[in-house]
């Protein structure tokens, strides 16, 4: 391929899941210490078919992302409480998702528009002056809810398994041999991060939204809901161009608080999370023909799955 694939993931329970070109793999570490393996075969015709719509493009990843990130989620927790997975059907995995990012748009995208729009009715201030509270009560709740997930034991460790995961990316894209006294050294932060997403559709939705600040109230609040789609769309498209002049200087300062904020959501890793997100990255790799040098881990490989 002309361009090198944008290989990543994200951290689950005691794992790292990656997504390459031809499969996903999730990576767990057993109670008993072992490292345990589940694969998905992905659909390759119908991603490069997606891959080449912008802003469409964004909205299907957005859907894949929250249904294979189900998926390892599940898979991480079946394995660390040492339970026989349960594999979930269709409507089950539509409902867990539906219900996931109704959840989430009610808290970061519908909660801000009544704060605001109650302050503003109270106070009574302008149309300008209520957009400007929407999208601070919006960046607070969103900057709030990572400092308070991440105050948990369980989370914490989570985020150190985001940080080997991002440490493990950068070394395969420095060409570095995926072993660990070479992933190491990498820092916890990548441009390509969910986080670093999430807060550029929440930055972006303020000035969205304040396009529509002269609708009516019902047709504010249906726009919070059925828009947010187009946002994480553009959103995507943004990071995607910024991703790929990271070393620019002037893109560099402009993704510099985006950057930042992953350090709520990453922990500097200890070797063993390092091993895990090797072992998932490797396995993708494998599956895309692509040969590295990488440490050799013992692992228990699961029957692979579908997509």
């Amino acid at each position: 391929m002309a361009e090198r694939f944008p290989y990543g993931g994200q951290a689950v329970m005691e794992g790292v899941m990656m997504r390459g070109l031809h499969r996903a793999s999730v990576a767990v570490r057993s109670p008993a210490g072992q490292i345990v393996i589940r694969d998905r075969e992905l659909n390759l015709e119908r991603r490069v078919f997606w891959s080449r719509l912008p802003l469409l493009r964004g909205i299907q990843l957005l859907g894949d992302a929250l249904v294979i990130g189900m998926w390892a989620l599940m898979f991480s927790a079946s394995v660390t409480d040492d339970q026989a997975e349960q594999p979930l059907s269709k409507g089950q995995t539509a409902l867990l998702v539906t219900t996931s990012v109704g959840i989430s748009i009610a808290l970061f995208f519908v909660l801000p528009l009544l704060v605001a729009s109650g302050i503003a009715n109270w106070a009574n201030l302008g149309i300008y002056s209520r957009e400007t509270i929407e999208g601070i009560t919006r960046l607070l709740i969103f900057v709030g809810y990572l400092v308070l997930v991440g105050r948990t034991a369980e989370i914490r460790r989570v985020f150190g398994y985001h940080g080997a995961e991002h440490k493990a990316v950068s070394a395969y894209e420095a060409g570095c041999p995926l072993t660990v006294e070479h992933v190491r050294p990498f820092t916890t932060i990548h441009p390509r991060c969910g986080t670093t997403l999430l807060l550029i559709v929440v930055v972006l939705s303020i000035p969205v939204f304040a396009l529509l600040g002269t609708f009516p109230f019902w047709l504010r609040l249906l726009s919070r809901i059925i828009l947010v789609p187009f946002v994480a769309a553009l959103a995507y498209e943004l990071m995607r161009l910024t991703a790929s002049k990271a070393t620019n200087p002037i893109v560099r300062g402009l993704m510099t608080p985006a950057l930042a904020l992953q350090r709520l959501t990453t922990r500097e890793p200890d070797d063993a999370m390092l091993e895990v997100a090797i072992a998932a990255l490797a396995r993708v790799l494998a599956a895309d023909g692509q040969t590295v040098e990488s440490q050799p881990i013992a692992v228990d490989i699961r029957p692979a799955l579908t997509s």
